[in-house]
């Protein structure tokens, strides 16, 4: 089997980034700079992964059972240098809402699922188009996580009491919580406004220090110390477990499949788009290149284990990675000693995590909210154009108040749309000479720049078709015309067939090689049009010409 580098059968598109490392050579320095790396993004990540499971409406162990398997695998198997994958925040509120409507067995079944739709995608080599989702989409879609994660933890916040059920949906929620505004527990609110308060103080004055662990250390303490009122994961979920769990399918049936299969897609949706933007900023901080396929299939791997191991949906982190690059990464190593790192707090410290207020996870992902709303790249594309700004509009809004795979699919089509506007306004079409139309052989020439396809077809067919309203000599320049799809074809067609019925004839020059063979592959070849390498062929075929075109 021939190896190429663009070739279908070339596999080394998925081969995993541990084993470039390898090839490249390892040494002990390197394992040093990694374990400081692991350790780091280990400290970052132990709280994190704490509340967004929490968030999540599943227990705190499971987020920790998600970043230590799920990590791992990330990490061992993926496509890019420095991703470090876990629990994301993007995912609390499709979490949420599968636990809601098909239990926590269902989500893990879930999960198992979409890491198989995962690995289908990179076999099948899906991971180059995701990349291609428009910057617009990708703003929209964040700023809406984050009103949605920053939503989710008024209540944790504030210590509001509710009589029900939280409800999921933001509107009823934020009436929900407004109805219990009587039921505040200040001591919560001073928790949380201390928990953030610790966590950006740090970030101005000791950015490398671990601000969200030391944040919550903190807030333990003076909770521990003054006796505050405040809920605790010991209160409301118990003790944690010291072990991971051994590893166990969920019950599988026909009637489970089928109800966590669309929370499966949604999750390999959001997963792959989460994991390939989080390795393109990887790349962008390092200077590597991921490999996108391989990435897919090791996020699949790694959503499999981790239901396997009781977790639930895993995804590249930008923060996390952002952080494993900033600490000195050389690469996938310092991913799963990450995940060893988890593991061994786990084992030693799980005792202590009990006295954790759950405000104050709360206020680590208000802050993880703040800054995942990218506030200066919405206001920035607001102002930019009206397509730019419908589009990140359109997805904010449809992600906060309807569901997130909408948002992502609608303002995919949206961006669509106005790419299409934009490359056919650069489509033109300008008379060659001064006069169009000369005495000469009643010829008219016409330049076309720039790609020829539906959107640009549709614009300018009208202009076409009145030029061929009279019989004469129609030339087309097609020297500035880079692509021609099969609707712009089909416009010829049509000028070419009109243009003979009224005894003229179309004339197509400085077409290139390639785009002649595809107007031929479609039907359009001569005595219908004439292909000529410029506007002289196009006299000389004239002065032998009989009316209608034809050669003497």
């Amino acid at each position: 089997m021939a190896y190429t580098s663009r070739g279908r059968n070339d596999w080394t598109e998925f081969h995993p980034k541990l084993l470039t490392l390898w090839k490249e050579g390892y040494g002990l320095a390197d394992l040093k700079a990694d374990a400081l790396a692991g350790l780091t993004v280990a400290i970052v990540a132990l709280p994190l992964s704490m509340a967004i499971a929490i968030a999540s409406g599943v227990g705190p162990e499971r987020g920790l059972f998600t970043a230590i398997v799920g990590g791992f695998l990330v990490s061992a198997l993926g496509g890019s240098r420095y991703q470090v994958g876990g629990p994301a925040g993007a995912f609390i509120v499709l979490v949420s809402a599968c636990v809601m409507a098909i239990g926590v067995e269902g989500l893990i079944l879930a999960t198992i699922l979409s890491g198989l739709i995962l690995i289908a995608a990179g076999l099948l080599r899906l991971g180059t188009y995701i990349r291609y989702i428009p910057y617009p989409v990708t703003v929209g879609f964040t700023a809406g996580i984050a009103v949605i994660i920053f939503a989710s933890q008024l209540r944790e916040m504030f210590g509001l009491t509710l009589p029900g059920a939280e409800p999921g949906e933001i509107i009823a929620k934020v009436e929900a919580l407004w109805a219990a505004r009587g039921t505040v527990t200040w001591a919560a609110v001073v928790v949380a406004g201390l928990t953030a308060a610790v966590i950006l103080g740090l970030r101005k004055l000791r950015p490398h220090w671990p601000g969200m662990l030391i944040a919550v250390v903190v807030a333990s303490a003076v909770v521990a110390l003054f006796g505050l009122p405040v809920e605790t994961i010991g209160t409301r979920f118990g003790a944690l477990p010291q072990l991971l769990p051994a590893p166990a399918l969920p019950e599988i049936s026909w009637p489970a499949v089928q109800a966590a299969l669309p929370w499966a897609g949604s999750f390999a949706l959001l997963g792959a788009i989460e994991s390939l933007l989080s390795a393109v900023v990887a790349d962008g901080m390092s200077g590597a290149r991921h490999r996108s396929n391989a990435e897919l299939v090791a996020q699949g791997f790694a959503n499999i284990g981790s239901g396997l191991f009781g977790g639930f949906c895993v995804t590249g982190t930008i923060a996390r990675t952002a952080t494993n690059v900033r600490a000195g990464s050389r690469g996938p190593v310092s991913g799963m000693l990450h995940a060893v790192f988890l593991l061994v707090f786990l084992v030693v410290a799980a005792p202590l995590a009990a006295y954790i207020p759950l405000a104050a996870l709360a206020g680590v992902l208000a802050v993880v909210a703040w800054g995942m709303a990218e506030r200066h790249e919405f206001a920035a594309l607001l102002k930019s154009s009206r397509g730019d700004a419908m589009v990140v509009s359109v997805t904010f809004l449809l992600v906060v108040f309807r569901d997130l795979t909408e948002g992502i699919i609608v303002g995919f089509a949206l961006a669509g749309l106005v790419f299409i506007k934009r490359m056919s306004d650069t489509t033109g079409m300008r008379p060659r000479e001064e006069a169009p139309e000369t005495p000469r052989a009643n010829r008219v020439v016409y330049h076309l720049e720039g790609p020829y396809f539906f959107g640009a077809a549709a614009q300018l067919g009208g202009v076409l078709d009145r030029i061929a309203e009279t019989p004469r000599a129609l030339v087309l320049d097609m020297s500035g015309v880079p692509m021609i799809d099969s609707s712009g074809a089909r416009g010829f067609h049509s000028l070419a067939a009109r243009a003979r019925r009224r005894g003229g004839q179309l004339y197509l020059v400085g077409l290139r090689d390639r785009l002649r063979r595809q107007l031929q592959a479609q039907g359009l070849d001569e005595p219908e049009v004439r292909f000529l390498p410029d506007l002289a062929a196009v006299d000389a075929a004239l002065d032998g010409a009989q009316p209608g075109g034809e050669s003497r």
